[in-house]
């Protein structure tokens, strides 16, 4: 496969954005999971522009370059979930697309993205109980928390397609001319 210069320039300056976001969202924790969200759109930006392959290098390339700089290892973690995610998404998207036939397109993505989301988060809540909160809580408890998930999803899909359509929408003309 022959990459263009261009591209591996871009997606050089992409990786390099993602990987300074990660670790300041180490250094700066009062806004940290809005740093790790803002690393993992760039994952978005490289699949968008450069497709599924290249964006799946990209986001390799991040988590692996988060865990030797950033000085939180969780963090990064935290990045690879979000990441992957929206990496999911895109490659749902890039499926639906090439099923116009299909009717209710959108509610099958809408039901993909909590799918894909819920595979991790479930078992990653209920698996890490103890590492996630500093002591026991009850079922009904856990079970807000996987609520609070579900909200939380859709606020950081809402902000992702605001950054696609309206940020990125805007600056990308500068970039990929």
């Amino acid at each position: 496969m022959h990459v263009k210069a261009k591209t591996m320039a871009f997606g050089g300056l992409l990786l390099a954005l993602a990987v300074v976001f990660m670790a300041l969202g180490s250094v700066i924790e009062t806004s940290t999971l809005f740093l790790l969200a803002a690393a993992s759109f760039f994952v978005g930006i490289a699949v968008r522009e450069f497709g599924l392959r290249v964006g799946a290098a990209f986001y390799i390339a991040a988590v692996l370059l988060g865990f030797i700089t950033a000085p939180n290892k969780f963090y990064v973690v935290t990045f690879a979930a979000m990441g992957f995610y929206i990496w999911g998404i895109e490659a749902v998207w890039r499926w639906l697309e090439k099923r116009s036939q299909m009717q209710k397109r959108n509610v099958v993505f809408w039901i993909s993205k909590y799918v894909i989301f819920n595979i991790m988060y479930i078992p990653i809540v209920i698996l890490f109980r103890d590492l996630l909160f500093s002591r026991a809580i009850s079922d009904v408890v856990m079970a807000g928390v996987i609520a609070g998930g579900q909200i939380g999803l859709f606020i950081y899909d809402r902000a992702y397609d605001y950054v696609q359509a309206h940020v990125w929408g805007k600056i990308r003309g500068r970039f990929m001319n």
